[in-house]
């Protein structure tokens, strides 16, 4: 357990003051509750100048979203590699979600209190690849136009400039480890190169000593597929590793294919010119806010030393200044996220450290303390306040999924720890990122393909099977209510966060952790704000004493609380589940 005395707390609505018995002389003061109204994207600072600790993410996956365009749902008739893959009861394959019913649902984001939106991959992909097909955008073949299931170039310039108009930034996630499997081996996929990685029939990675010693795979490309991929340059064989499949670890996470995804040779300096130049085009093009940037430790550190610098110069020629760009290191552990942020030069990444904590706290039933050994590592990085904060996700499965799947936790339950959870990535450092269909009580059956279901009407039996959260819908139902309590809920957090600066950009220091499971008490001040935020992860009622001087003020309240003040000390107790926020001007 771990209290910095020298520190001071919150405080409850006046309206308790007589029936608590506070003293007249204490040192703390207590005033009435604040009503926050819904604040929105067109509320703040212009995009153009909106510094990225005051964004609210949301990740989307365009094909099940919102289909506005069925005449698209097949992709290109006129590019067969980019043609078919469309079942909707196939939770494998193309729903027929778009860019144009994303451009629709606009009104339902801004209201969400939604200023970023981080779209998955939208380049054009290779339609299908074994009985998979790249719904998901992670098999590109042309890094130049938009894949046609989704649209066209022009209706991406519409999603930006509708956004734009609302104030709401887009970003684009983006990927340099891989490109589609086009390129086989002989070995394993047989002379024409028919057969698929991903569809069991994977190559055993060579190692750097074993390609020394001259051992190597026969690459082949398929008739017909010599030339699908654009820029040509990508076509070669010569700028992949053509080593085999990576288990994701050791020297092959850095060499080997994704489940015979071509793994580009990003050593190698043409590789990375080509790929500099790619997404030079994508910003002069298209002219995104900003990228999320896949699978970064896969790639080499240097490859993003000559990267990230050339592209935030080139977005800043383009007259983009807030560019930003944040990582996938797919990791908990602060040393290795924090070391792109550092000797990689990414401005930040998602941060897993954190999500890796609200698991072992919300779900496992961990120690509290646990928030305390993680926040104390934050000066790893650049800067800490710019770490993306995330409950779950569209590979590891939605938070409500992580809980479920444990069989002890009830409907209600697994709806207060969710909310428990997403308030945490709200209020502690760091910028929230939403996950959609959250908001609407997704719980999914698994991790991948299953924790991607549509908020448009889903044909997939499985999926509809499933209740929602804190609703009777499931997802057979259009699911854009914004009315359910998660969206009221994520809405109000969204308000808070906006309206008081400070909980988005002051220091942070924790005040309290636990042993057990229980209370996280932080302090965020500035030269003239002083918060407090008490969150409780047990089930049962917990009392904290926090020493105080000045007048605070609640901010918010999940749940009804109770305070006793003695002297120079509050005593603060939380329902369990529960989180509170307190405001002094110093």
């Amino acid at each position: 357990m771990s209290f910095n005395r020298s520190l001071t707390i919150v405080v409850l609505s006046c309206t308790l003051l007589a029936l608590l018995g506070c003293q007249q002389d204490s040192t703390v003061k207590i005033q009435q509750d604040k009503t926050h109204l819904k604040t929105t994207a067109t509320d703040l600072l212009p995009y153009q100048t909106r510094p990225i600790e005051d964004e609210v993410f949301y990740f989307v996956l365009p094909d099940r979203f919102s289909n506005g365009d069925t005449s698209n749902d097949n992709g290109a008739k006129d590019l067969p590699i980019s043609f078919g893959g469309y079942d909707p009861s196939n939770e494998m394959a193309f729903h027929g979600g778009d860019l144009a019913g994303l451009t629709n649902k606009l009104p339902y984001l801004e209201q969400l209190g939604i200023t970023s939106i981080w779209l998955t991959p939208i380049l054009r992909n290779q339609a299908v690849q074994g009985d998979i097909s790249g719904y998901h955008g992670y098999w590109v073949l042309d890094f130049t136009e938009i894949d046609p299931h989704l649209g066209s170039n022009d209706a991406l310039k519409t999603l930006i400039d509708e956004a734009h108009k609302r104030n709401i930034k887009i970003f684009f996630d983006i990927i340099t480890n891989h490109t589609a499997d086009v390129i086989k081996y002989k070995e394993c996929h047989g002379e024409d190169g028919a057969g698929w990685s991903e569809s069991g029939e994977a190559c055993p990675y060579i190692s750097l000593a074993e390609l020394e010693q001259g051992k190597s795979y026969q690459t082949v490309i398929q008739k017909g597929n010599e030339h699908l991929k654009t820029p040509a340059w990508l076509n070669n064989p010569k700028h992949y590793h053509n080593q085999g499949d990576s288990t994701f670890t050791g020297e092959n996470s850095l060499n080997g294919d994704f489940f015979g995804l071509d793994d580009l040779n990003t050593e190698s300096p043409a590789v990375v010119g080509g790929m500099i130049d790619i997404y030079k085009n994508i910003i002069t093009t298209f002219k995104p806010d900003g990228f999320r940037i896949d699978t970064v430790k896969h790639v080499n550190i240097e490859f993003w030393q000559q990267f990230i610098p050339t592209l935030e110069q080139h977005a800043k020629a383009q007259g983009i200044e807030n560019f930003f760009m944040f990582g996938e290191v797919y990791s908990g552990d602060p040393v290795e996220l924090s070391k792109f942020t550092t000797e990689g030069t990414l401005p930040s990444v998602l941060d897993f450290g954190l999500q890796s904590v609200l698991y072992q706290t919300l779900v496992e039933n961990k120690p509290t303390a646990l928030f305390n050994e993680l926040f104390a590592q934050d000066r790893l990085y650049k800067d800490a306040n710019q770490l993306l904060n995330f409950t779950g996700n569209h590979d590891m499965g939605r938070f409500a999924y992580l809980l479920s799947k444990q069989n002890k936790y009830t409907q209600q339950e697994i709806t207060q720890r969710l909310k428990l959870a997403t308030a945490i990535t709200y209020f502690v450092r760091g910028i929230p990122v939403i996950y959609y269909g959250d908001e609407q009580g997704f719980i999914g059956t698994g991790d991948n393909h299953n924790a991607r279901q549509d908020m448009m009407p889903s044909e997939v039996a499985h999926h509809n099977k499933q209740k929602l959260l804190a609703s009777t819908a499931s997802t057979a139902q259009n699911n854009f209510d914004i009315n359910h309590p998660l969206y009221q809920f994520f809405s109000t957090l969204s308000s808070i966060y906006h309206q008081h600066a400070a909980l988005r950009k002051a220091k942070q220091t924790v005040l309290f952790t636990s042993d057990e499971t229980g209370i996280l008490a932080l302090r965020k001040q500035d030269n003239t704000n002083d918060y407090v935020i008490v969150f409780n992860t047990a089930t049962q009622e917990k009392t904290v004493p926090l020493p105080l001087t000045g007048t605070y003020q609640v901010v918010f309240k999940s749940a009804q609380q109770s305070i006793r003040a003695e002297g120079e000390k509050l005593h603060v107790s939380l329902p369990g589940l529960s989180f509170a926020i307190y405001h002094a001007k110093k």
